[in-house]
């Protein structure tokens, strides 16, 4: 349901949220940590800073750190920088305007699973994504 982009942004903050605060990273390091491209985490990284999700510093003892708690970023907050429209309504068929004036076959199911999903984002936090699992 997340794009590539969006995937590669959580996984690269999901790094830098487990790092010690103030610790950066350069960036090559976090591309190999997050199993993203460098050239697409140049690019990811980008965005997020001028978001305000990380800060970066060039020169030496430079890198990229988080620029929030990871407890205060919500998945929605990454996600949205790459898909703006996550919390629209599109029709799942892709038939064209879908909503509850003109909804499409499924437009009352589809939108349920959206409002799950988009709620799932708005309350996940990049601390939940980045604490360790317990297996039973």
């Amino acid at each position: 349901m997340l794009s590539t982009t969006s995937q590669y942004a959580i996984r690269a903050l999901s790094c830098l949220a487990r790092m010690q605060s103030g610790e950066t990273v350069l960036g090559r390091k976090l591309s190999e940590e997050a199993s993203v491209p460098s050239n697409y985490l140049s690019k990811i990284m980008l965005v997020m800073r001028n978001a305000g999700l990380i800060e970066a510093t060039r020169g030496a003892g430079g890198g990229y750190r988080l620029g929030r708690a990871p407890s205060t970023v919500r998945l929605l907050d990454i996600v949205s920088l790459f898909e703006p429209l996550v919390g629209e309504m599109e029709c799942v068929l892709g038939t064209g305007p879908c909503n509850d004036d003109a909804p499409c076959a499924v437009h009352t199911r589809w939108k349920e699973v959206r409002n799950q999903f988009v709620g799932f984002l708005e309350k996940t936090t990049l601390a939940d994504v980045t604490e360790p699992t317990s297996h039973p």
